[in-house]
């Protein structure tokens, strides 16, 4: 196996060329072709032409990794939404480029960081990626393989891509993470990847880890360095708040347990840490002024639909409620409605009952309609292409919750009704989401 130093030239590969020719009396073009095939280069110009863009751009390179080009286009539009919500490594990447907050300037930006001049070329490349060779590319799809022993292969032939970042400036560390599999980690760990190293969103490792719900991997990351106030897609959007936007208990309660940051309302309610709620908010329902800090991060993904926290007061005590559902906190449920928090409210996609439905929290869904929430109340949920007009039941249906779904039928939930998106029934829910035993569960119900 040929390594490739990590900062490698034109004059480097070369010189190998010629040595080669010499030492083994072929024509230059044939050791050219040997050099290209040992490092997985199918000829000599495709191996020039990486070597070429990495020479040219640096650190800051990203490498295309995925083969269909909607891809990029998808990364385009979610770039241009970071910097239209005023993140800052998002922003800044239009200023760098001199492009407008437009799709077409968004686009422009994303292959300049691809190392091409338009869209067009990148469009070209990603067409041939999968005979490119490209070292990046090809560690990605042994990533997705969950192929540990290949991927240290490549990673020890090819040292520099623990450090490279693909579109969007996501690395490979971060990628592993989304596998789930923490032995891809511990590989590139073991190898200098940086545990601290953001992507365009302030994304780190550790939001990943944290949105994956991966408690081993988060203590791999934390013992190795990784910060835990960092954060991502707004201020606030710590990989505590991602832990605890999804629901992820077990991982929210590790990274509070290192650093319990933002400590505003939200986290209150999401960790179930009454203290803390005590000092945000009192008994008559009025917020103290660190409640409702640092909110800005409302969305893990481009996916959700844009929106702003305000300084409401009302707003705070409603977002901490759903918040408090999501996480099954029973206790803070029945705290926050006591202190002025409305069962009905839908302060961003989702009432607390659905967040609870969907999240499979069986006691927060029985202490919330013990409340009085209404159980067949019609919210949105998720991104706009995901709920409007839905009910509790829906999402039940969707997640397989068979126990939620049970304590929603026993509150009266109507199993005829039909979302607004798509005009199905939770049954109809249950049978595309692939839960079968939910839908067994409700069928014959809404016709009855």
């Amino acid at each position: 196996m040929s390594t490739l130093p990590e900062k490698p030239s034109l004059e480097y590969l070369r010189k190998r060329a010629k040595d080669l020719a010499r030492a083994e009396s072929v024509k230059l073009s044939e050791a050219q072709f040997r050099i290209a095939r040992q490092h997985g280069f199918p000829s000599w110009p495709k191996l020039q032409a990486y070597v070429r863009r990495v020479s040219e751009h640096g650190d800051g390179l990203q490498h295309a990794y995925h083969q269909d080009t909607a891809y990029y286009a998808e990364r385009a539009t979610g770039l241009l939404a970071s910097a239209q919500d005023e993140t800052p490594g998002a922003r800044e990447t239009f200023e760098r480029w001199h492009q407008p907050l437009t799709p077409d300037g968004a686009r422009t930006v994303v292959a300049r960081q691809h190392g091409f001049s338009s869209w067009r070329a990148l469009r070209g490349h990603v067409k041939d990626l999968a005979d490119s060779g490209e070292p990046f590319a090809r560690a990605y799809q042994l990533v997705e393989a969950r192929d540990v022993d290949g991927l240290a292969r490549i990673v020890t032939q090819f040292p520099a891509l623990v450090h490279a970042v693909g579109t969007n400036g996501n690395d490979l560390l971060g990628m592993a993470g989304a596998t789930c599999d923490e032995r891809l980690a511990r590989v590139l760990l073991d190898r200098g990847a940086d545990p601290a190293r953001p992507n365009v969103h302030g994304w780190t490792p550790l939001h990943q880890a944290a949105y994956s719900n991966l408690p081993l991997l988060l203590d791999m990351l934390l013992d190795a360095g990784a910060p835990t106030d960092v954060s991502a897609r707004g201020d606030g959007g710590t990989p505590l708040i991602v832990a605890l936007f999804w629901g992820h208990r077990e991982a929210a309660e590790k990274l509070a347990a290192r650093d319990l940051a933002p400590a505003n309302l939200r986290v209150a309610a999401g960790l179930g840490n009454a203290d803390l709620l005590d000092e945000l908010l009192a008994p008559d329902g009025t917020l103290s002024a660190a409640a409702g800090e640092h909110r800005e991060f409302y969305r893990p993904h481009s996916g959700f639909p844009r929106w702003r926290p305000s300084e409401d007061p009302a707003e705070i005590r409603d977002e901490a409620l759903s918040w408090a559902a999501r996480n099954g906190r029973t206790g803070i449920l029945r705290t926050l409605v006591e202190r002025g928090a409305a069962l009905d409210a839908d302060v961003y996609r989702g009432t607390a009952l659905t967040w609870a439905a969907a999240q499979g929290k069986t006691a927060a869904v029985r202490t919330l309609l013990g409340l009085g929430a209404d159980v067949n109340q019609r919210t949105t949920f998720g991104g706009p292409e995901h709920g409007a007009g839905v009910t509790a039941l829906h999402l039940a249906a969707q997640g397989g919750h068979l126990d939620v779904i049970a304590a929603l039928l026993d509150a009266g939930a109507d199993p005829s009704v039909r979302d607004a998106l798509y005009d199905s029934t939770p049954e109809g829910w249950a049978d595309h989401c692939g839960q079968s035993t939910a839908r067994e569960a409700l069928r014959g119900l809404a016709r009855s």
